[in-house]
Protein backbone atom coordinates (compact mmCIF):
# COMPACT_ATOMS: atom_id res chain seq x y z
CA UNK A 1 0.00 0.00 0.00
CA UNK A 2 1.49 3.39 -0.87
CA UNK A 3 2.12 5.88 1.86
CA UNK A 4 1.46 8.67 -0.43
CA UNK A 5 -1.35 10.80 0.97
CA UNK A 6 -4.47 10.91 -0.57
CA UNK A 7 -6.37 14.34 -0.96
CA UNK A 8 -10.07 14.90 -1.50
CA UNK A 9 -11.39 17.06 -4.45
CA UNK A 10 -11.76 19.53 -1.99
CA UNK A 11 -8.29 20.79 -1.73
CA UNK A 12 -6.73 23.64 -3.41
CA UNK A 13 -4.08 22.51 -5.66
CA UNK A 14 -1.54 24.19 -7.73
CA UNK A 15 -2.17 24.50 -11.35
CA UNK A 16 1.39 23.99 -12.51
CA UNK A 17 5.11 23.54 -11.05
CA UNK A 18 6.04 26.78 -12.07
CA UNK A 19 7.48 27.98 -8.71
CA UNK A 20 6.49 31.53 -7.77
CA UNK A 21 4.43 31.87 -11.13
CA UNK A 22 1.27 31.93 -9.25
CA UNK A 23 3.05 35.27 -7.54
CA UNK A 24 3.75 36.95 -10.27
CA UNK A 25 0.72 36.11 -12.44
CA UNK A 26 -1.96 36.09 -10.06
CA UNK A 27 -3.42 32.79 -11.05
CA UNK A 28 -3.77 30.97 -8.02
CA UNK A 29 -7.37 29.97 -7.29
CA UNK A 30 -8.64 29.06 -3.72
CA UNK A 31 -11.44 26.38 -2.76
CA UNK A 32 -12.81 25.64 0.42
CA UNK A 33 -11.61 23.46 2.84
CA UNK A 34 -8.64 21.91 3.24
CA UNK A 35 -10.74 18.82 3.57
CA UNK A 36 -10.23 15.06 3.21
CA UNK A 37 -12.60 14.65 0.77
CA UNK A 38 -15.41 17.13 1.25
CA UNK A 39 -19.15 15.76 1.57
CA UNK A 40 -21.71 16.92 -0.60
CA UNK A 41 -24.22 18.31 2.26
CA UNK A 42 -25.59 21.47 1.08
CA UNK A 43 -29.23 20.72 0.60
CA UNK A 44 -29.29 18.25 4.14
CA UNK A 45 -30.54 18.87 7.18
CA UNK A 46 -28.74 20.16 10.23
CA UNK A 47 -28.56 17.12 12.16
CA UNK A 48 -27.60 14.86 9.09
CA UNK A 49 -24.25 17.51 8.66
CA UNK A 50 -23.38 17.01 12.14
CA UNK A 51 -23.00 13.62 11.77
CA UNK A 52 -21.56 12.95 8.61
CA UNK A 53 -19.65 16.07 7.34
CA UNK A 54 -16.31 15.80 8.09
CA UNK A 55 -16.03 12.37 9.71
CA UNK A 56 -14.36 9.75 7.66
CA UNK A 57 -14.01 6.33 8.02
CA UNK A 58 -10.42 4.78 7.94
CA UNK A 59 -9.15 3.41 4.47
CA UNK A 60 -6.69 1.48 5.94
CA UNK A 61 -8.68 -0.46 8.50
CA UNK A 62 -12.42 0.28 7.58
CA UNK A 63 -13.41 1.49 11.39
CA UNK A 64 -16.37 3.84 11.16
CA UNK A 65 -15.22 7.35 12.09
CA UNK A 66 -12.35 9.36 12.38
CA UNK A 67 -9.21 8.06 13.99
CA UNK A 68 -7.17 10.01 16.25
CA UNK A 69 -3.90 10.97 14.35
CA UNK A 70 -1.63 10.64 17.35
CA UNK A 71 1.42 12.25 15.81
CA UNK A 72 3.38 15.36 15.54
CA UNK A 73 4.93 14.92 11.84
CA UNK A 74 4.01 13.58 8.46
CA UNK A 75 6.13 11.84 5.84
CA UNK A 76 6.92 14.37 2.91
CA UNK A 77 6.39 13.80 -0.49
CA UNK A 78 7.40 15.61 -3.53
CA UNK A 79 3.89 16.69 -3.94
CA UNK A 80 4.19 18.10 0.02
CA UNK A 81 7.34 20.22 -1.26
CA UNK A 82 5.93 21.81 -4.51
CA UNK A 83 3.14 22.46 -2.10
CA UNK A 84 5.29 24.39 0.21
CA UNK A 85 7.63 26.27 -1.91
CA UNK A 86 4.41 27.37 -3.92
CA UNK A 87 2.50 29.04 -1.03
CA UNK A 88 -0.12 25.65 -0.23
CA UNK A 89 1.45 24.60 3.10
CA UNK A 90 -1.78 24.57 4.67
CA UNK A 91 -3.29 22.35 2.11
CA UNK A 92 -0.90 19.52 2.88
CA UNK A 93 -0.10 17.74 5.98
CA UNK A 94 3.51 18.25 6.92
CA UNK A 95 3.70 19.06 10.92
CA UNK A 96 0.61 18.71 13.72
CA UNK A 97 1.54 22.44 14.28
CA UNK A 98 0.32 22.91 10.83
CA UNK A 99 -2.51 20.88 10.27
CA UNK A 100 -3.67 17.67 11.19
CA UNK A 101 -6.03 14.76 9.62
CA UNK A 102 -7.57 14.47 13.30
CA UNK A 103 -8.13 18.48 12.99
CA UNK A 104 -9.26 19.04 9.52
CA UNK A 105 -12.42 16.87 9.96
CA UNK A 106 -13.79 18.89 12.75
CA UNK A 107 -12.62 21.95 10.88
CA UNK A 108 -14.79 20.39 7.90
CA UNK A 109 -17.48 19.60 10.02
CA UNK A 110 -17.86 22.81 11.87
CA UNK A 111 -17.30 24.73 8.19
CA UNK A 112 -20.39 22.41 6.90
CA UNK A 113 -22.69 23.82 10.08
CA UNK A 114 -21.79 27.40 9.76
CA UNK A 115 -22.16 27.34 6.02
CA UNK A 116 -18.46 28.73 5.74
CA UNK A 117 -15.64 27.89 3.29
CA UNK A 118 -13.23 26.91 6.11
CA UNK A 119 -12.79 26.68 9.72
CA UNK A 120 -8.94 26.72 12.02
CA UNK A 121 -10.00 25.45 15.59
CA UNK A 122 -7.40 26.52 18.43
CA UNK A 123 -6.94 25.10 21.75
CA UNK A 124 -9.46 27.64 23.41
CA UNK A 125 -11.78 30.38 22.44
CA UNK A 126 -9.63 33.18 23.52
CA UNK A 127 -7.00 31.64 21.22
CA UNK A 128 -9.25 31.67 18.23
CA UNK A 129 -10.04 35.40 19.04
CA UNK A 130 -6.71 36.77 19.57
CA UNK A 131 -5.78 35.22 16.26
CA UNK A 132 -8.70 35.94 14.13
CA UNK A 133 -8.36 39.71 15.38
CA UNK A 134 -4.77 40.08 15.21
CA UNK A 135 -4.64 38.66 11.54
CA UNK A 136 -7.30 41.80 10.55
CA UNK A 137 -5.71 44.68 11.54
CA UNK A 138 -2.21 46.33 11.62
CA UNK A 139 -0.08 48.98 14.05
CA UNK A 140 -2.03 51.84 14.67
CA UNK A 141 -5.84 49.87 14.20
CA UNK A 142 -8.44 50.86 15.91
CA UNK A 143 -11.66 48.80 16.59
CA UNK A 144 -15.02 49.32 17.48
CA UNK A 145 -16.29 46.65 20.19
CA UNK A 146 -19.39 46.09 22.56
CA UNK A 147 -19.18 47.27 26.15
CA UNK A 148 -20.42 44.21 27.56
CA UNK A 149 -18.03 41.75 26.14
CA UNK A 150 -16.97 38.15 27.13
CA UNK A 151 -13.92 38.98 30.05
CA UNK A 152 -11.01 37.51 28.23
CA UNK A 153 -12.21 39.76 24.68
CA UNK A 154 -12.24 42.75 26.75
CA UNK A 155 -8.70 42.53 28.28
CA UNK A 156 -7.57 42.06 24.64
CA UNK A 157 -8.58 45.43 23.71
CA UNK A 158 -7.92 46.81 26.92
CA UNK A 159 -5.14 45.59 28.36
CA UNK A 160 -3.02 44.04 25.23
CA UNK A 161 -3.98 46.01 22.31
CA UNK A 162 -2.00 49.28 23.80
CA UNK A 163 0.97 47.38 24.16
CA UNK A 164 0.61 46.62 20.63
CA UNK A 165 -0.30 49.80 19.26
CA UNK A 166 -3.38 50.06 19.01
CA UNK A 167 -7.37 51.06 20.56
CA UNK A 168 -10.38 50.35 20.61
CA UNK A 169 -13.66 52.07 21.86
CA UNK A 170 -16.63 50.41 23.26
CA UNK A 171 -20.12 50.97 22.88
CA UNK A 172 -23.37 49.53 24.07
CA UNK A 173 -24.11 46.78 21.39
CA UNK A 174 -28.02 48.15 21.77
CA UNK A 175 -26.76 51.68 20.41
CA UNK A 176 -26.25 51.69 16.98
CA UNK A 177 -25.63 55.64 16.42
CA UNK A 178 -23.30 55.23 18.86
CA UNK A 179 -21.63 52.69 17.35
CA UNK A 180 -21.10 54.31 13.66
CA UNK A 181 -19.99 57.63 15.39
CA UNK A 182 -17.07 55.54 17.25
CA UNK A 183 -15.19 55.02 14.24
CA UNK A 184 -12.76 56.65 13.55
CA UNK A 185 -10.08 57.09 10.15
CA UNK A 186 -7.80 53.84 11.40
CA UNK A 187 -10.79 52.13 12.41
CA UNK A 188 -10.67 48.37 10.89
CA UNK A 189 -12.88 46.23 12.57
CA UNK A 190 -16.06 45.74 14.25
CA UNK A 191 -16.06 43.25 16.89
CA UNK A 192 -19.28 42.10 18.62
CA UNK A 193 -21.57 39.01 20.31
CA UNK A 194 -24.82 38.12 18.90
CA UNK A 195 -25.81 37.36 22.01
CA UNK A 196 -24.50 39.20 25.11
CA UNK A 197 -23.24 37.71 28.63
CA UNK A 198 -25.23 37.35 30.38
CA UNK A 199 -28.43 39.67 29.87
CA UNK A 200 -29.02 37.81 26.86
CA UNK A 201 -28.98 40.99 24.37
CA UNK A 202 -29.92 40.04 20.80
CA UNK A 203 -27.68 42.23 18.95
CA UNK A 204 -29.33 43.59 15.98
CA UNK A 205 -26.62 41.96 13.10
CA UNK A 206 -28.16 43.37 9.61
CA UNK A 207 -27.79 46.95 11.08
CA UNK A 208 -23.97 46.34 11.81
CA UNK A 209 -23.18 44.62 8.89
CA UNK A 210 -24.74 47.70 7.05
CA UNK A 211 -22.26 49.92 8.83
CA UNK A 212 -19.41 47.72 8.35
CA UNK A 213 -20.56 47.73 4.42
CA UNK A 214 -20.68 50.98 4.33
CA UNK A 215 -17.43 51.85 5.72
CA UNK A 216 -14.99 49.41 4.56
CA UNK A 217 -14.69 47.60 7.75
CA UNK A 218 -14.66 44.02 8.62
CA UNK A 219 -17.06 42.63 10.79
CA UNK A 220 -16.36 39.94 13.70
CA UNK A 221 -18.59 38.32 15.69
CA UNK A 222 -18.30 35.86 18.61
CA UNK A 223 -21.52 33.57 18.16
CA UNK A 224 -20.65 30.94 21.16
CA UNK A 225 -23.92 31.63 22.50
CA UNK A 226 -26.00 30.79 19.53
CA UNK A 227 -24.41 27.78 17.80
CA UNK A 228 -25.52 27.64 14.16
CA UNK A 229 -28.94 25.62 14.63
CA UNK A 230 -29.37 28.83 16.75
CA UNK A 231 -28.27 31.50 14.26
CA UNK A 232 -25.79 31.49 10.93
CA UNK A 233 -24.32 35.14 11.58
CA UNK A 234 -22.25 34.09 7.90
CA UNK A 235 -25.43 33.87 5.98
CA UNK A 236 -26.56 37.64 7.54
CA UNK A 237 -23.50 39.08 5.87
CA UNK A 238 -20.79 38.70 8.70
CA UNK A 239 -16.88 38.33 7.47
CA UNK A 240 -16.39 35.75 10.28
CA UNK A 241 -17.78 33.85 13.13
CA UNK A 242 -15.59 33.10 15.95
CA UNK A 243 -16.67 30.51 19.02
CA UNK A 244 -15.45 29.14 22.32
CA UNK A 245 -16.25 25.31 21.27
CA UNK A 246 -15.41 24.56 25.06
CA UNK A 247 -19.71 25.31 25.14
CA UNK A 248 -22.56 24.47 23.26
CA UNK A 249 -20.51 23.26 19.91
CA UNK A 250 -18.51 20.31 21.81
CA UNK A 251 -21.33 20.07 25.00
CA UNK A 252 -19.92 18.10 26.92
CA UNK A 253 -17.92 20.26 29.43
CA UNK A 254 -14.80 18.76 29.02
CA UNK A 255 -13.08 19.96 26.84
CA UNK A 256 -11.41 23.61 26.41
CA UNK A 257 -11.40 24.92 22.42
CA UNK A 258 -12.04 27.55 19.70
CA UNK A 259 -12.54 27.82 16.29
CA UNK A 260 -13.29 30.76 13.43
CA UNK A 261 -15.26 29.90 10.83
CA UNK A 262 -15.26 32.29 7.57
CA UNK A 263 -13.99 32.71 3.63
CA UNK A 264 -11.61 30.59 2.66
CA UNK A 265 -9.30 34.13 2.19
CA UNK A 266 -9.92 35.15 5.57
CA UNK A 267 -8.97 32.38 7.17
CA UNK A 268 -5.87 32.13 5.55
CA UNK A 269 -5.11 35.21 6.57
CA UNK A 270 -5.40 33.68 10.50
CA UNK A 271 -3.81 30.45 9.48
CA UNK A 272 -0.37 32.06 10.10
CA UNK A 273 -1.09 33.45 13.22
CA UNK A 274 -2.18 29.93 14.59
CA UNK A 275 1.60 28.68 13.61
CA UNK A 276 3.12 31.46 15.14
CA UNK A 277 0.82 32.14 18.44
CA UNK A 278 1.05 28.38 18.81
CA UNK A 279 -2.66 27.63 19.74
CA UNK A 280 -3.11 24.31 18.12
CA UNK A 281 -5.68 21.94 19.23
CA UNK A 282 -4.41 18.44 20.15
CA UNK A 283 -5.35 15.96 18.12
CA UNK A 284 -7.81 13.73 20.98
CA UNK A 285 -9.15 17.29 21.81
CA UNK A 286 -10.08 17.34 18.09
CA UNK A 287 -11.58 14.08 18.20
CA UNK A 288 -13.60 14.65 21.31
CA UNK A 289 -14.43 18.08 19.46
CA UNK A 290 -16.06 16.18 16.34
CA UNK A 291 -17.56 13.64 18.68
CA UNK A 292 -19.45 15.99 20.73
CA UNK A 293 -20.44 18.16 17.25
CA UNK A 294 -22.54 15.01 15.88
CA UNK A 295 -25.46 15.65 18.79
CA UNK A 296 -25.07 19.31 18.21
CA UNK A 297 -28.53 19.56 16.85
CA UNK A 298 -30.34 17.41 19.16
CA UNK A 299 -28.84 18.73 22.03
CA UNK A 300 -29.94 22.33 20.85
CA UNK A 301 -33.50 21.45 20.23
CA UNK A 302 -33.56 19.33 24.27
CA UNK A 303 -31.63 22.88 25.82
CA UNK A 304 -34.06 25.35 24.48
CA UNK A 305 -37.42 22.97 25.26
CA UNK A 306 -36.01 22.69 28.86
CA UNK A 307 -35.00 26.52 28.87
CA UNK A 308 -38.20 27.39 27.81
CA UNK A 309 -40.42 25.31 30.22
CA UNK A 310 -38.75 27.07 33.27
CA UNK A 311 -38.00 30.10 31.96
CA UNK A 312 -42.17 30.43 31.90
CA UNK A 313 -42.28 28.85 35.00
CA UNK A 314 -39.77 31.43 36.85
CA UNK A 315 -41.45 34.14 35.23
CA UNK A 316 -44.48 33.24 37.20
CA UNK A 317 -42.51 33.03 40.59
CA UNK A 318 -43.30 35.39 42.65
CA UNK A 319 -39.86 34.96 44.76
CA UNK A 320 -38.24 36.15 40.80
CA UNK A 321 -38.28 39.75 40.00
CA UNK A 322 -37.37 39.32 35.86
CA UNK A 323 -36.85 36.94 33.71
CA UNK A 324 -34.53 37.18 30.60
CA UNK A 325 -34.49 34.45 27.08
CA UNK A 326 -35.05 35.99 24.43
CA UNK A 327 -38.02 33.18 23.17
CA UNK A 328 -40.15 34.95 25.57
CA UNK A 329 -42.56 37.84 24.57
CA UNK A 330 -41.28 39.62 27.58
CA UNK A 331 -37.98 39.85 26.48
CA UNK A 332 -36.97 43.35 25.25
CA UNK A 333 -35.47 41.67 21.66
CA UNK A 334 -38.29 38.94 21.32
CA UNK A 335 -39.17 40.21 17.86
CA UNK A 336 -35.09 40.39 16.74
CA UNK A 337 -34.80 37.01 18.47
CA UNK A 338 -37.65 35.44 16.29
CA UNK A 339 -35.99 37.22 13.22
CA UNK A 340 -32.66 36.51 13.59
CA UNK A 341 -32.62 33.01 15.45
CA UNK A 342 -33.97 29.65 13.75
CA UNK A 343 -34.89 28.17 17.79
CA UNK A 344 -33.25 29.71 21.39
CA UNK A 345 -30.76 28.24 23.22
CA UNK A 346 -30.28 26.58 27.01
CA UNK A 347 -28.96 30.65 28.30
CA UNK A 348 -31.91 31.82 30.87
CA UNK A 349 -30.71 34.84 33.24
CA UNK A 350 -33.10 35.54 35.92
CA UNK A 351 -32.93 38.26 39.04
CA UNK A 352 -34.31 36.88 42.14
CA UNK A 353 -36.17 39.26 45.30
CA UNK A 354 -34.20 39.76 47.59
CA UNK A 355 -30.51 40.63 45.92
CA UNK A 356 -27.31 39.20 45.60
CA UNK A 357 -27.62 37.17 49.37
CA UNK A 358 -30.91 35.77 48.55
CA UNK A 359 -29.51 34.48 45.13
CA UNK A 360 -26.39 32.59 46.86
CA UNK A 361 -29.18 31.00 49.23
CA UNK A 362 -31.07 29.65 46.23
CA UNK A 363 -27.57 28.03 45.11
CA UNK A 364 -27.20 26.45 48.08
CA UNK A 365 -30.76 25.08 47.84
CA UNK A 366 -30.85 23.65 44.45
CA UNK A 367 -29.83 20.19 43.68
CA UNK A 368 -29.43 19.53 40.01
CA UNK A 369 -27.71 22.85 38.86
CA UNK A 370 -24.12 22.89 39.07
CA UNK A 371 -22.60 25.43 41.04
CA UNK A 372 -19.69 26.08 38.23
CA UNK A 373 -18.69 28.31 35.07
CA UNK A 374 -18.93 27.87 31.66
CA UNK A 375 -22.06 26.58 29.77
CA UNK A 376 -23.58 24.85 27.02
CA UNK A 377 -23.14 21.46 28.61
CA UNK A 378 -25.65 18.51 28.96
CA UNK A 379 -25.35 19.42 32.34
CA UNK A 380 -27.05 22.72 34.31
CA UNK A 381 -24.79 24.93 35.27
CA UNK A 382 -25.59 28.42 37.46
CA UNK A 383 -23.09 30.93 38.67
CA UNK A 384 -23.81 34.94 40.20
CA UNK A 385 -22.27 36.80 37.35
CA UNK A 386 -21.39 39.27 40.77
CA UNK A 387 -19.27 37.10 42.18
CA UNK A 388 -17.94 34.90 39.06
CA UNK A 389 -17.91 36.53 35.23
CA UNK A 390 -18.02 40.11 36.65
CA UNK A 391 -16.81 39.59 39.62
CA UNK A 392 -13.66 42.27 39.04
CA UNK A 393 -16.74 45.04 38.28
CA UNK A 394 -18.02 47.62 40.37
CA UNK A 395 -21.52 47.56 41.34
CA UNK A 396 -22.34 50.00 39.12
CA UNK A 397 -20.31 49.01 35.81
CA UNK A 398 -22.46 46.68 36.37
CA UNK A 399 -25.89 47.80 37.01
CA UNK A 400 -24.97 49.50 33.59
CA UNK A 401 -24.70 46.69 30.99
CA UNK A 402 -28.12 45.57 33.25
CA UNK A 403 -26.12 43.14 35.85
CA UNK A 404 -28.62 44.11 39.06
CA UNK A 405 -28.78 42.69 42.61
CA UNK A 406 -30.38 39.11 42.86
CA UNK A 407 -28.78 38.30 38.93
CA UNK A 408 -28.74 34.07 38.39
CA UNK A 409 -27.08 33.34 34.98
CA UNK A 410 -28.44 29.61 34.30
CA UNK A 411 -27.26 27.06 31.38
CA UNK A 412 -30.07 24.83 31.20
CA UNK A 413 -28.79 21.71 30.17
CA UNK A 414 -30.89 18.44 28.71
CA UNK A 415 -32.37 17.71 31.77
CA UNK A 416 -36.56 17.00 31.71
CA UNK A 417 -37.63 20.27 32.48
CA UNK A 418 -40.47 18.61 34.95
CA UNK A 419 -37.35 18.00 36.98
CA UNK A 420 -35.93 21.04 37.04
CA UNK A 421 -38.83 23.31 37.74
CA UNK A 422 -39.62 21.12 40.86
CA UNK A 423 -35.88 21.40 41.77
CA UNK A 424 -36.19 25.37 41.10
CA UNK A 425 -39.79 25.75 42.83
CA UNK A 426 -38.34 23.78 46.01
CA UNK A 427 -35.27 26.24 45.94
CA UNK A 428 -37.16 29.69 45.31
CA UNK A 429 -39.92 28.47 48.21
CA UNK A 430 -37.55 27.51 50.90
CA UNK A 431 -35.53 30.94 50.56
CA UNK A 432 -39.38 32.87 50.41
CA UNK A 433 -39.80 30.46 53.72
CA UNK A 434 -36.55 31.73 55.46
CA UNK A 435 -37.18 35.35 54.15
CA UNK A 436 -41.07 34.98 55.93
CA UNK A 437 -39.39 33.35 58.99
CA UNK A 438 -37.03 36.42 59.39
Amino acid sequence: MSNKPLYGDATSKPSTRNVGGWIKDLDRSRRAGPYLAAHPMDNMGMSTKAVHAGTHDDPRTGAVGTPIYQTSTFILHEETYGSIEEGFGRDRFIYTRYGNPSQWAVQEKLATLEGAESALVFSSGMAAISAAVLALVDKGAHVVAASDLYGGTYNLFNQEFPSLGMSATLVDSYDIDAIEAAIQPNTQLLYFETITNPVLKVVDIPALVDIARRHNLRLVVDSTFAPPPVMKPLELGVDLVVHSASKYLNGHSDLIAGVVCGPRKLVDMIWPRLLNYGGQLDPHAAFLLERGLKTLDIRMRAHEQSAMALATFLETHPSVDNVLYPMLPSHPDHIRAKELMKMGTGNVTFFVKGGDQAALRLLDHLHLPKQATSLGGIESLISLPFNSSQATMTARQRADIGIHPGCVRLSVGIEDANDLIADFDHALNAITDMKGAA
